[in-house]
């Protein structure tokens, strides 16, 4: 029960990643709070862990929405002691393809645009309203998700290699600026997990990717679920300012 009696926010909750997490947070005692856009799937996921924890529909996108869902947590719950900002989205395409002289594919700003309002923003809309609650009780954790594409580069993903790098800037400013007020701030920079999308794939794909790490296999949401555990439980109460990856070894491009 390593989070016991903690009071835990989890942003994109409802599938993957955030799903292994708010059931591995409340497993460990803590009252999670949950938000997603898929307002089926994050009911569902309530119904299953019980009526202690809350799920409410949310776009991090939305700065009123997401002011208004972090005051109704800190309300019902009256403190806020977790932060995961997981809510992430593709858009994936090439900078730029010119095939004989001539432009042929972009990136459409609409692209690029998107993925930087969920990825980027949404993790600064959330943090900036879940901060004040945390200054105010004088601790927290909060726990970003980058990614080892924001520390690398890759291929066809100019839009969400920019906002995981984004993620690890602000990371490192907000544990300096937070520091003084007991507030941990990490990042987690995960490899290819085998998440429900990434299962959809052909399987010679899937195949492929598994040769890639030295340790041969893809990852679990679950193991990255153990990993934003640690970082926000106080086994990790002097780590701050961090990216951590978890890639089974990993290096993008060998």
């Amino acid at each position: 029960m390593r989070l016991d009696k903690k009071i835990a926010l989890v942003t994109g909750g409802a599938a993957g990643i955030g799903k292994a997490t708010v059931k591995r947070f409340a497993e460990a005692g803590a009252k999670v709070a949950f938000c997603d856009v898929n307002d089926e799937q994050g009911a569902a996921l309530l119904n299953e862990l019980g009526s202690e924890n809350d799920f409410q529909q949310v776009n991090v996108t939305d700065r009123t929405a997401v002011q208004d869902w972090v005051d109704r947590v800190a309300k019902k719950y009256g403190c806020i002691d977790i932060l995961i900002n997981n809510a992430g989205i593709l858009r994936d395409g090439l900078f730029v393809k010119v095939k004989n002289g001539e432009l042929v594919k972009q990136m459409s700003e609409e692209a690029f645009d998107s993925v930087m309002a969920v990825n980027l923003k949404g993790v600064f809309n959330c943090t900036q309203a879940v901060a004040p609650y945390m200054i105010t009780q004088q601790a927290g954790s909060i726990v970003n998700a980058s990614s080892v594409v924001g520390l690398d580069g890759n291929f066809g993903q100019t839009n969400y290699v920019a906002t995981k790098a984004g993620v690890v800037g602000m990371t490192k400013v907000w544990a300096r600026e937070l520091g003084s007020n007991n507030i941990r701030v990490n990042a987690v920079a995960p490899g290819m997990i085998l998440t429900e999308m990434v299962q959809s794939m052909p399987k010679d794909a899937l195949k492929a990717f598994e040769q890639k790490p030295p340790l041969k296999r893809l990852g679990t949401p679950e193991e990255v679920a153990n990993l934003y555990l640690f970082l926000a439980s106080d086994d990790a109460s002097y780590i701050s300012g961090q990216v951590i990856r978890i890639d089974g070894g990993m290096v993008i491009g060998t």
